[in-house]
């Protein structure tokens, strides 16, 4: 009985997320697969004719991958990050956090809701994507590896971030001032092996550099870095990620007045 519980207070979180920004698709979806077109259309159709190619692609090809990834995780990472700072916001988040609920179904409810915008996104702009170029899906096992694991990660920091936000503002911030720089330095444009020794070591310590490449890996076939690496980091940045969000909820951090 307990479980039959557990699973309908799940589910039901769970449907409103996706009603939330399915009912809004206008301000949730259309917006990244318009900003998507014009970069295919500057790059692919303007730009990348006048650059020549990299590790035999021609602009358009290399960068499509980082550019679907990036559209995936800025759409996990604000989908949560909004959602759960709106309930914050408006006390709604008090109907949950008093409701006989594990916290870990109140934090899976959330980011699954922010996974699958992502993930919706992220064919989106795919299917725009192939318009421009051709993928060959080299390595499918990969695929399906990353771009989830990416999602899930994204959508629990950004139910991070919303823990501590203490004005909409801060929900805005992130994307902007970290997400953003981080994943056009990430090789989303251009190889690291471009660029001099020093820079492609600090390159190095980027997370991202190493969730593009493995999703262009998957599309393509090549990467700067190593696919092992790349899946490792994400998937313990993503344990650290439920362990402190579970500290967080068990410690009322942000809930609780």
């Amino acid at each position: 009985m307990l479980n039959k519980i557990y699973w309908v207070a799940f589910t039901t979180l769970l449907y409103k997320e996706i009603n939330r920004f399915l009912r809004i698709w206008v301000q949730t979806l259309l917006p990244s697969l318009v900003t998507m077109l014009l970069y295919f259309l500057i790059f692919g159709q303007v730009v990348g004719k006048n650059i020549s190619a990299i590790k035999g692609l021609n602009y358009i090809s290399y960068i499509s991958p980082g550019l679907i990834m990036m559209a995936i995780i800025t759409n996990s990472f604000s989908n949560v990050s909004s959602s759960l700072y709106s309930a914050r916001f408006q006390k709604s988040i008090e109907e949950l956090i008093i409701a006989p609920i594990p916290n870990i179904l109140l934090l899976s409810g959330f980011v699954l809701g922010g996974v699958i915008r992502g993930l919706i996104i992220g064919t989106l702009v795919t299917l725009l994507a192939l318009c421009f170029t051709y993928f060959p899906m080299t390595h499918l096992w990969i695929l399906f590896a990353i771009v989830p694991s990416t999602a899930i990660l994204f959508a629990l920091a950004g139910f991070t971030n919303a823990l501590f936000a203490k004005s909409f503002d801060d929900i805005s911030a992130i994307p902007t001032f970290v997400l953003t720089p981080l994943t056009y330095l990430g090789g989303v444009f251009y190889s690291i092996d471009a660029l001099p020794l020093f820079w492609q070591k600090v390159s190095m310590l980027n997370p991202f550099l190493y969730i593009v490449n493995a999703f262009r890996y998957a599309l393509l076939g090549i990467s700067d870095v190593s696919i092992t690496h790349a899946l490792s980091i994400v998937w313990l940045c993503c344990a650290i990620l439920i362990g402190l969000n579970l500290y967080l909820l068990s410690k009322g951090k942000g809930l609780r007045s």
